[in-house]
């Protein structure tokens, strides 16, 4: 502690049993329960969420592309490939903690600006997570209920896709309350369940393409003709040079395939380094960056397999993909309350592993491997909501309570675990457990996101100042990748507007209850500690404490020195020459942060010492936390000598709680009136 020229002599922010909860519990600990693990295991932790997209990326590939969607999922494999994935290799070697493109945007602002930049990227990653486990939850319902077998042996009441989507969101939520190593492995097993049986399902369709040419011969054909099964294109016309064009144009209605990036950077923290040292930074984001390319390129390939076996029209025909949907847009039920459309509709590849494709896949393709291939799909997307869960867990502890802009208990694992829960079950009930409605929330989630970590990278790599060539050539392709992104988030929100409107109540969610959190919690010591600007003013400070101070001044710089004014106060408040006066001058540092690490020169005028403060993030707590350590040996109280602050009450209210002043002595003895032992008295005098 000696050597950082910090010394802690308050009591914390929070009390004793809430920070003992906070420390063991927060995600960045208690996540991980103090382990590293290799980074083949955290990817399949990030894989559920990434890979699990599998279930439900081609129906929406086909619904947004329709036969073209082979040629939009190839470029977005290319933005992901040559766009996403070096933007991100970058985040992870600026981010080491775990606070991804958030925690880089967030280094770009100071202030209240930057705050309610961070809060708002916070709302949007919200709307992310949360509808990431809401909507892998309702594909893995849609899953079960469309398995024959689970029809014909489960009660009715367990037939609705609402009822199914929540119990599986419950069991996940119970899952983690457990703990988080089981939530490891039983990731790593399903990731290579799952990618095994898909593998089989999307290489026995391209065995079939290949084998039988005159399939994509039809497929091409259609696409040559203008035939693409699009319900809104915005170009019409035949040709190559159409199709790509429109798959251009289109593509980001995939880019529900982009996701897991996020939560790859989010997780860097949980990477083991070596085996010597763990927690070696430049291992873990070596290792973060390998997890970060392997599961780029596996799923890269499993999504160009995965179109081309589903969206050419011919392995699952056209009309399979078809909705029934009313004036209204709502899907039409029959009698039985089920749905009218097709059977691939959420669950494409598991229409090709039930054997139902009208060209013969593979032998054992139908009813008893389908239902393998269900009980794998279906576990994964219920598990996907895990790595979304992890993600939250540990980003909503990395800002909201360090900013006050949350409770105390919102960096404790399981209250937040229970809360989130508690959103999903809403959110749900909201969207009826629709897949379809939820993918544009999710997709802008995602979209924003990758935005975010384009601009903090261009921004990073602009400030770094350098100007060699590379540098200037990896600028360039920042530019050119924000271009991209910045496009694809604009189309896909021109598209699918919803999403916007959806984050839009996770944002002024977010930003209601980080007002009422920092107001109801303003009058918290939020002391965390002195910073010294040399050992001779540390060793100062602790003789004060030890001797105690029987007068404190708080003193405005002006055109009068210290000495006359220490002259006038004893006069007027008739104190006897052989009475210490410590006068304190404060000045205000970055007041929008919550937690106040002031740094402290201790400097002699005349017969004088003055305390001068600086980076401070409030005048009043300051004054507060130095009145309150001098009075600690006092013989008497401590007595705080101020004048009047001028100005009308509400604004003065105001600039206490948003800019560190305000009526600065009535806030000191509001912030010392809970002060066990030697509370200090403060004077107010003309």
């Amino acid at each position: 502690m000696m050597d950082d020229r910090c010394i802690h002599l308050a009591v914390p922010c929070t009390s004793p049993n809430t920070q003992s909860e906070s420390s063991e519990n927060s995600m960045s600990k208690k996540s991980s329960g103090g382990h590293h693990y290799v980074w083949p295991l955290i990817m399949c932790l990030c894989g559920v969420d990434y890979f699990s997209t599998l279930g439900y990326q081609p129906s929406i590939a086909f619904e947004g592309a329709g036969l073209l969607s082979p040629v939009a999922t190839l470029i977005l494999v290319l933005v992901t490939l040559f766009g996403a994935l070096p933007v991100y290799h970058f985040v992870a070697g600026r981010t080491p903690d775990g606070v991804g493109s958030v925690g880089m945007i967030e280094q770009l602002f100071r202030g209240w600006i930057g705050k309610i930049v961070v809060l708002i990227l916070v709302g949007f990653a919200a709307t992310d997570f949360v509808v990431t486990k809401t909507l892998s939850a309702a594909d893995a319902a849609a899953h079960l209920i469309g398995n024959p077998l689970y029809v014909q042996y489960s009660p009715s009441w367990m037939q609705g896709q609402i009822v199914v989507t929540m119990f599986l969101l419950v069991l996940l939520a119970a899952l983690f309350l457990k703990g988080y190593d089981e939530v490891v492995g039983v990731a790593t097993v399903l990731v290579i369940t799952y990618l095994s049986l898909s593998f089989l399902v999307i290489g026995a369709g391209l065995f079939q393409l290949w084998s039988k040419p005159e399939l994509l011969q039809q497929w091409s054909q259609a696409v040559m003709a203008g035939q693409y099964h699009i319900t809104d294109s915005s170009i019409s016309g035949s040709g190559i040079w159409v199709a790509i064009g429109l798959s251009a144009l289109i593509f980001p209605k995939l880019a529900l395939g982009m996701s897991g990036f996020e939560t790859g950077v989010l997780h860097i923290h949980l990477v083991k380094g070596t085996d010597e040292d763990p927690s070696n930074e430049h291992k873990r984001i070596v290792n973060t960056r390998k997890l970060l390319i392997s599961a780029a390129l596996i799923m890269s390939v499993f999504l160009l397999g995965s179109a081309f076996v589903t969206g050419t029209g011919t392995l699952i025909p056209v009309h399979e993909f078809h909705v029934e949907k009313d004036e209204a847009g709502h899907v039409v039920v029959d009698d039985a309350g089920r749905e009218l459309k097709g059977r691939a509709v959420d669950r494409a590849l598991a229409y090709l592993a039930h054997g139902e494709s009208p060209v013969p896949l593979c032998p054992f393709f139908g009813p008893i491997f389908g239902t393998i291939y269900d009980i794998s799909t279906i576990l994964i997307l219920w598990f996907a909501g895990a790595s979304a869960m992890a993600g939250l867990l540990n980003m909503v502890p990395n800002y909201l309570p360090r900013y006050g802009m949350a409770p105390e208990w919102a960096a404790a694992y399981r209250p937040l675990v229970l809360v989130f829960l508690a959103i999903n079950l809403t959110v749900t009930l909201i969207f009826k457990a629709d897949v379809a409605a939820q993918g544009g929330a999710y997709a802008t989630g995602v979209l924003v996101l990758m935005t975010s970590a384009c601009v903090g990278s261009l921004v990073h790599v602009w400030r770094d100042g350098r100007r060699t060539f590379g540098d200037r050539a990896r600028m360039i392709y920042f530019g050119l990748v924000t271009v991209v992104f910045v496009y694809t988030t604009a189309a896909n929100i021109w598209e699918r507007p919803d999403g916007v409107k959806i984050a839009s109540f996770f944002i002024v969610g977010t930003l209601v209850i980080a007002g009422i959190s920092r107001y109801r919690r303003a009058f918290e010591f939020r002391f965390d500690g002195f910073h010294f600007e040399d050992q001779a003013d540390e060793m100062l400070w602790l003789d004060m404490v030890e001797s105690g101070i029987p007068i404190l001044v708080p003193h405005r710089p002006s055109n009068r020195s210290v000495s006359e004014k220490a002259d006038e106060i004893r006069v007027n408040h008739r104190i006897p020459k052989d009475v210490p006066i410590v006068f304190v001058e404060v000045e205000r540092g970055d007041t929008s942060e919550f937690l106040n690490r002031p740094t402290v020169h201790i400097m002699q005028e005349q017969d004088l010492l003055l305390i001068r403060v600086t980076n401070a993030t409030s005048i009043a707590h300051t004054i507060a936390v130095i009145a309150r350590e001098l009075s600690r040996n006092c013989p008497n109280r401590t007595e705080v000598l101020f004048g009047w602050s001028e100005g009308r009450p509400l604004d003065l209210a105001i600039g206490f709680i948003l800019f560190g002043e305000g009526n600065v002595p009535t806030m000191v003895r509001e912030l010392l009136r809970d002060t066990e032992h030697n509370r200090p008295r403060v004077a107010v005098a003309e």
